[in-house]
């Protein structure tokens, strides 16, 4: 699935689940946004969380996306993103 359609399929559904977590903003990065997806390539995640995350974030949001979409997701925040990736991600990163 590519970026694309994920925001044209999925996007409503997603942006529901990641505010039942505290997520205010939802950017999708990696392979999913580069094309060179495959379909057993994982999905990455850029949330921004708010004060009010859930006691299970991230593992409980990453959990239930899985779940929506069938395949294996990866959620940060930008607070976590190591430096040597971070201007990396941050460029490519695109809102759903």
């Amino acid at each position: 699935m590519d970026a694309r359609k994920m925001r044209r399929i999925r996007r409503a559904q997603i942006l529901e689940t990641a505010s039942r977590h505290g997520v205010s903003e939802v950017r999708v990065f990696g392979s999913v946004v580069s094309g060179h997806a495959h379909a057993d390539s994982d999905i990455d995640f850029l949330v921004k969380a708010s004060d009010s995350t859930s006691p299970w974030f991230p593992v409980g949001l990453m959990l239930e996306l899985e779940e929506l979409l069938g395949r294996k997701v990866d959620v940060v925040t930008e607070d976590a993103l190591h430096w040597y990736i971070r201007e990396k991600v941050l460029a490519q990163a695109v809102p759903l």
